[in-house]
């Protein structure tokens, strides 16, 4: 199964480019998942072998979906896949119709994923003893997985005991989406359920969105990431790298963008700081932050190293459309390097 494992859903992406979801009249497709777009991304920037564990119905759809993550290069083998009954009923395939936004409009993700395949899977019918016995190192998985249903949070508590017993380093992102919590409890329940999930990580990306904050989200000053990840660190004594993306968003084209990690090797430390970066596409930023961070761990580079892996990584993911990262491994480290963006010859 290669190097690392993600658990979560893989939607299928449409794209009105840069128009707007309720007078497009195409779209282009894309695939995309929290959890995925760092197996992803390990893949096809960082050179890691990956596979993807989640659920698709046997249907067109399903297939398309297939087909594009075969060209990402992530291993499918471990795709579950469910009959379909012609119309969607007992189980479907997710969409995310997803605008870029521009200027003083922001960007917006409008999903269409209840009752998908994914969503219905259960404790015991993935064999996770034997997927781990293959070899991989890692498993990476996360909130948007965990939100999905009551059921699918029971799995990745599953999964990540059983990666833990086997001896595999697990992250975590809890990558909150109100959407998904709507009705369900929102955001207490969800971070009650991170918070009980990332107790068995060892790497928790995204971790301030784990501090006692808003139900809009965290609301945490640059000059108070330090405590707040103390805090954090009290919440979750077995962890062992805690990590965040800094953002300040001064357009939908415009971000200051950096990230943050502790350790209790390293203390607090701090990624470069990329201000005014201009962004085509910010989706997946956070997922090719945690891909360049988990490259950096995995290959024993150090965090501060990894970290810069992370910023530099995210930052390139949104200089392309869709979820995904087109970066190359040689982008990345020339972007840490600060090598201008000139034309290369």
């Amino acid at each position: 199964m290669g190097d690392v494992i993600a658990l979560g859903e893989v939607m299928l992406r449409l794209d009105p480019g840069e128009g707007r979801i309720r007078t497009a009249r195409s779209f282009q497709v894309w695939e995309g998942g929290g959890e995925y777009n760092v197996a992803r991304g390990l893949r096809r920037c960082f050179g890691l072998e990956t596979a993807v564990v989640t659920a698709l119905v046997d249907n067109e759809i399903g297939r398309l979906v297939e087909d594009l993550i075969l060209q990402g290069g992530v291993n499918t083998s471990l795709i579950r896949w469910e009959p379909a009954d012609g119309v969607g009923q007992k189980a479907r395939n997710g969409l995310n119709f997803v605008e870029r936004g521009f200027g003083v409009r922001g960007a917006l993700g409008v999903s269409d994923r209840a009752n998908t395949a994914v969503s219905q899977l259960r404790p015991g019918q993935i064999d996770w003893d034997s997927i781990f016995a293959t070899g991989p190192r890692w498993l990476h998985t996360g909130g948007v997985f965990a939100a999905l249903s009551d059921s699918t949070a029971e799995v990745a508590e599953e999964a990540m005991t059983a990666a833990k017993r086997c001896g595999l380093t697990v992250s975590y992102d809890p990558n909150y989406r109100p959407s998904l919590w709507h009705g369900r409890g929102g955001a207490p329940r969800a971070r009650e359920t991170d918070l009980r999930l990332a107790r068995h990580a060892d790497v928790v990306v995204g971790a301030l969105q784990l501090a006692d904050s808003p139900a809009d989200g965290p609301r945490i000053t640059a000059a108070e990431v330090p405590d707040a990840f103390a805090e954090i660190a009290k919440l979750l004594p077995d962890a062992r790298i805690l990590a965040t993306t800094l953002r300040t968003v001064r357009s939908a084209g415009v971000n200051d963008w950096s990230a943050a990690a502790w350790s209790p090797e390293t203390g607090y430390l701090t990624g470069p700081d990329l201000r005014g970066l201009q962004v085509l596409d910010r989706i997946g930023s956070g997922d090719g932050f945690a891909a360049g961070l988990i490259y950096g761990l995995i290959t024993g580079a150090g965090l501060a190293r990894a970290l810069a892996y992370g910023t530099a990584h995210g930052a390139l993911a949104m200089t392309t459309p869709g979820d995904t990262s087109m970066a190359s491994l040689a982008d990345v480290e020339a972007l840490i390097t600060q090598t201008p963006s000139s034309v290369r010859r």
